[in-house]
């Protein structure tokens, strides 16, 4: 499986609207988490989560809000930010504009947020020009934690190498990424932690 850890110079060019990096200079970790809500893998990390005061952003999928109402909403409750990720988990490259904002929309209902992440990160030039109204938000540093080849040491090696301050990373709250989440997730908390990091929420 072929993915970048750590976002390029021109992916990022190639999508200027998108929100890659928050503003250094305040010692802060933006952590993210797609795919949620799930009944025992989110609960873990807010679990986590609210051993270190740390506020993070969750893109969720409007299926899984609509499964789990009681766990999205323990996520608004303890003070974390939610974002869209569409209703189905949609791959923008291979869907029609019409269907793809149409998604966005219906797991919008739900949701009700400005933010929105792509899921897989894939959106097409056109799908973003009608994305007023939102912002789209992608990612300085990949975990890997959705992938099933390398082990949770490997993925705390990609956090803790390639993050620094005003970095947005992504984790998932989801049962395909949920062993190398739950070895990496804390250690990447104590970790940042213990050198005078904050945990805040992209809003």
């Amino acid at each position: 499986m072929f993915y970048l850890i750590r976002s390029p110079w021109w992916l990022k060019r190639l999508y200027r609207k998108c929100l890659w990096q928050m503003p250094a200079g305040n010692q802060t970790l933006y952590l993210t988490f797609d795919d949620g809500p799930h009944p025992v893998i989110t609960p873990f990390v807010l679990d986590a989560l609210r051993r270190y005061g740390a506020k993070a952003t969750f893109f969720c999928i409007g299926k899984n809000v609509l499964a789990y109402p009681e766990v999205y909403q323990r996520i608004l409750a303890e003070g974390h930010a939610v974002g869209n990720h569409t209703q189905h988990h949609l791959n923008g490259w291979k869907q029609t504009d019409a269907v793809y904002l149409s998604d966005i929309a219906r797991a919008n209902e739900l949701i009700g947020a400005v933010l929105f992440r792509p899921p897989y990160g894939r959106i097409r030039q056109s799908q973003l020009r009608q994305m007023a109204g939102y912002t789209v938000v992608m990612w300085s540093v990949l975990s890997g934690d959705f992938d099933t080849t390398i082990d949770g040491e490997r993925c705390l090696n990609n956090v803790l190498r390639f993050s620094g301050d005003g970095s947005i990373v992504v984790f998932h709250d989801s049962e395909k990424a949920e062993p190398r989440m739950r070895y990496a997730l804390p250690v990447v908390l104590k970790t940042f932690a213990d050198k005078g990091f904050t945990f805040k929420s992209l809003c």
